[in-house]
């Protein structure tokens, strides 16, 4: 380095650097590109040289609004404005950049220099934090899960109450803030409340507020969540735990739209759409005499079943992918897939837990992994255990992914009686690539 020239040293500490960095002369082609942007992009330095800028940045705002445009012709700099990309594999991929205009000794406009940050680390950290989610997060392509995002698509824009009823670890949270996210309420705040995790009389505080001197230590009011939610939407989980006597108060409050905080003598008028939800069957309650007929039948405007993921196991390698990615970010690691023995037992096990027991399950294999591939050994013993001790037909007599494969086609294939159009576009293959593997695998009886 001792003899290096300064242009060369520029080129190496530009290079060091994490952030992409990238100039522009007056037409818009691209004079220097440096290591970082090439990583972000995925477009290498001797493609980007020479090009338009906004043939290597597709961008959201490229076409309306360029930053760099708004900089050279506003004279001001830009700093941390956050914008998306699409990268080259066709990724958007969320970024902060800031701008600068570039000049010669003689103080002419040459052109103009754009630093930009990745910011999916701190996308995912944000999500993880505020847990704002949207439909995009809820993974599925099977038939029952499109169902799913079809009614609830049409679900959200009406005012309906919604009962969400699934078994533990379905989503049925994630589906609730999918429904205000995409309803005329999405402004307003999402309130969640686990009715089953407390006792009577603190749910009904939470829910409905309290006024100063209502009981020991309530020395100032206290709004409830009702009152919280005003405006946006309350989420009920649990609703089938809670006791017969707050079944009665809340049935007031969906009725009449009011609440009563405790030790208040007056109502407060809410504007709130309720979403509830219960890992129990409400009308088998209602049968037992657990659960008012008459809060069911207001509650129970419109359901969505969630269905259990052993029922949806073609979503179980979409949900690996979406959770791999998710910790290698996270985590800072490069895990870079599972191995064909591990797959096989990730798509047998039965998931009592359902998606959370499989996040679970790949954060566990996560922590143990080193990096390459996720083997059976880097996941949790109640699936390794599984497969010694009960000898499941798909991982221990070596089933394959092609014969995974092979039973989705055939899957696919009688429910919809053959129909290979349909076929392929629920596994989101080419028609001509379906009828390859249905003659790979010798598949003459169309109905499956």
């Amino acid at each position: 380095m001792k003899n290096a020239t300064i242009e060369q040293l520029q080129g190496v500490i530009l290079d060091s650097i994490t952030d992409g960095v990238f100039a522009v002369d007056e037409s818009w082609r691209i004079r220097m590109f440096n290591h970082a942007a090439e990583k972000i992009t995925g477009v290498s330095r001797e493609e980007a040289l020479g090009r338009r800028c906004c043939e290597v940045f597709r961008s959201n705002v490229c076409e309306r609004s360029c930053v760099l445009k708004e900089t050279l012709e506003t004279q001001r700099p830009i700093v941390n404005r956050a914008i998306y990309i699409v990268n080259a594999q066709g990724e958007r991929i969320p970024i902060s950049i800031s701008t600068a205009i570039l000049k010669d000794k003689s103080g002419r406009v040459i052109g103009g220099v754009e630093t930009f940050r990745d910011l999916s680390l701190v996308e995912t950290l944000r999500k993880e934090l505020y847990a704002r989610y949207t439909v995009a997060d809820i993974i599925g392509r099977s038939p029952v899960m499109q169902a799913c995002f079809e009614l609830m698509t049409q679900v959200a824009v009406t005012e309906s109450t919604v009962l969400l009823e699934g078994e533990s670890g379905t989503g049925k949270e994630l589906f609730a803030r999918a429904i205000h996210g995409l309803s005329t309420r999405d402004d307003g705040p999402f309130i969640a409340v686990n009715c089953g995790a407390l006792p009577d009389q603190l749910l009904e505080s939470e829910l409905f507020g309290y006024k100063a001197g209502a009981f020991t230590d309530a020395r100032q009011d206290k709004p409830g969540r009702f009152v919280l939610a005003d405006g946006g939407t309350i989420f009920l989980d649990e609703i089938g735990d809670i006791s017969p006597a707050m079944q009665t108060r809340l049935l007031r409050v969906l009725q009449e739209r009011v609440v009563e905080p405790l030790g208040g003598v007056s109502s407060v008028p809410v504007n709130v759409r309720v979403i509830a939800a219960t890992h129990q069957s409400l009308s088998e309650l209602v049968a037992q005499g657990r659960f008012r007929q008459d809060l069911y039948y207001r509650i129970n405007v419109i359901r969505l079943q969630l269905p259990a993921l052993r029922e949806r196991r073609e979503d179980i390698p979409l949900l690996i992918e979406f959770f791999m990615d998710k910790f290698n970010r996270l985590q800072g690691k490069d895990i870079t897939g599972v191995s064909e023995h591990a797959m096989a037992v990730l798509m047998d096990y039965e998931y009592p837990g359902n998606v959370r027991e499989l996040q679970n399950s790949i954060e566990h294999a996560f922590a143990l992994c080193r990096g390459g591939m996720i083997e059976v050994n880097h996941l949790p013993p109640t699936l390794r255990g599984k497969t010694v001790e009960t000898a499941p037909s798909f991982a221990v007599t070596g089933r394959t992914l092609q014969e995974y494969e092979l039973l989705h086609i055939r899957d696919a294939l009688q429910r919809h009686q053959g129909n290979r159009k349909a076929v392929a576009d629920e596994l989101g293959i080419n028609p001509s690539t379906l009828y390859r593997k249905m003659k790979q695998w010798n598949i003459t009886d169309l109905s499956g």
